[in-house]
């Protein structure tokens, strides 16, 4: 509860710092001040220290898991202010709104690492996607900006009447909003298992593929690549990471539940699902040109890996998708940090970059590694949780897909070492904006993050189970 008072709290007061301070640094200061403030306020809840008491009437649930997942989330927000927030500031003509708007989208997370209700997990995923919305249309000058922001829009409003309909007919089906309404083990002596009723199937079915939107997986994907590369580089980063992690997570906690009624559908839609989100991604990053672009596209391939969280349903898939958390938002937003100091954000932009500004060429290649899974990065642990929560959940099909994972990981090396190649072994002057002292300590930090999850995984999970 911490979290989801201060987060609306502290949105609220970075509104007024907009007023009351007039330098854009103060602003910076103020955002992290406040980020700091936040994480310490989690973790005191966390470990039972000092928690605001408020009667939820049992439509929020706060575990272990979900406090230290918001951990991640606020530490990781903490990284990319630290790193971007001066970048933040030269989007639009009121930053102290923007960072505003980052503190109302950790709201939403923190709702949804503990919602046990169906409205609270629609309250959350929209006190999220709103302010994203917003911040995709930040750069009021650029049209591509506008129009991802209102293609993002649209979309998002389609995907929440889906996820209406959806809540409308779980509710038809059960005569209630909590997640476990539906008490299928009971529901007939002897503990059998009765045939789910139809209404709650399609509702789940509608959910489903609202979800599937809101973590930019095959079908529903089709938004990712022009929202992504038309909204300030800035805030994709954002989006793509902390945001997207928040959703896989209620996206665990509601089908966690809930699967058991969609009996065999579950696993043949999963099954599907992955297998497209891993074509549909990989694929289509092999031919972009702009490295934008092709982060994009290689966002919807990791989230088909993190897919591999619900297919499991089992203890090592969520210690798995906290790994994936710190991997992935780690990686991704310092790429695109450097990213946002590139004049030019195609493949050849970065010709040479390992002459002008070795440092920034040496730390991109850790995030690229990380991010194509090889060893002694965290990306590679991440996405041997994931695979091994397969073969933990068995199936039929669970060799299978661990297999076909395995392939399109090594097509995704093909495309992440197109950047190295461009920046170490093609000729080029590489051009960047000004890179302060700063920024490159920020960026040795968050690669040293990197190598030491990937060395020690181990010491991430234990002070999980502390």
């Amino acid at each position: 509860m911490n979290a989801i008072i201060l987060s609306a709290l502290l949105g609220v007061v970075m509104m007024f710092s907009g007023i009351v301070l007039k330098s854009k640094p103060a602003i910076v200061s103020t955002a992290l001040a406040s980020l700091v403030l936040l994480l310490i306020g989690n973790l005191l809840e966390t470990y039972g220290i000092f928690s605001i008491r408020v009667n939820t009437h049992d439509m929020l649930d706060f575990t272990k898991f979900g406090y230290f997942f918001n951990t991640l989330a606020i530490a990781a927000t903490l990284l990319y202010v630290i790193l971007s927030g001066k970048d933040v500031i030269k989007v639009g003509n009121y930053p102290a709104d923007c960072f505003a708007l980052i503190f109302f989208v950790l709201c939403g997370v923190s709702i949804l690492s503990s919602f046990n209700n169906l409205l609270m997990m629609f309250i959350g995923i929209e006190i999220m996607s709103i302010p994203l919305y917003i911040l995709t249309g930040a750069d009021k000058k650029n049209l591509k900006s506008n129009e991802a922001s209102l293609k993002y829009f649209l979309m998002g409003a389609f995907s929440t009447g889906l996820m209406l309909m959806g809540i409308a007919l779980i509710y038809g089906a059960s005569g209630s909003f909590g997640i476990e309404a539906v008490k299928l083990a009971n529901a007939v002596p002897g503990g059998a298992l009765p045939q789910a009723p139809i209404l709650d199937v399609i509702g789940l079915m509608f959910v489903f593929a609202s979800l599937l939107f809101k973590v930019s997986a095959a079908p529903f994907h089709f938004w990712t690549p022009d929202v992504y590369d038309g909204a300030p580089s800035v805030f994709t980063s954002f989006m793509s990471t902390i945001v997207k992690a928040a959703a896989f997570v209620a996206f665990i906690h509601l089908f966690e539940n809930k699967a058991t009624e969609m009996g065999n559908i579950w696993k043949m839609l999963m099954v599907l699902t992955i297998i497209a989100t891993l074509l549909v991604g990989n694929i289509t990053a092999v031919f972009q040109q702009s490295v934008k672009r092709m982060l994009a596209y290689s966002s919807i391939a990791q989230a088909g890996f993190m897919l591999f969280a619900l297919y499991s349903r089992n203890d090592m898939a969520k210690e798995g998708i906290l790994l994936y958390t710190v991997a992935y938002s780690v990686a991704t937003v310092g790429i695109f940090a450097i990213l946002i100091k590139m004049k030019d954000y195609t493949f050849d932009g970065y010709n040479g970059l390992a002459k002008t500004q070795p440092l920034l060429a040496a730390c991109n290649t850790v995030f690229l590694l990380s991010l194509a899974g090889i060893p002694l990065t965290a990306g590679f642990f991440a996405k041997y949780w994931m695979l091994a929560s397969v073969v933990k959940a068995g199936g039929a099909f669970a060799i299978w897909l661990v297999i076909i994972a395995v392939l399109f990981a090594a097509v995704s090396v093909y495309y992440y070492f197109r950047v190295i190649q461009s920046m170490y072994f093609k000729e080029g002057n590489a051009e960047t904006t000004e890179i302060s002292q700063g920024f490159k300590i920020g960026l040795l930090v968050m690669a040293a993050i990197i190598l030491y999850v990937g060395i020690n995984p181990d010491g991430l999970l234990q002070w999980f189970y502390l």
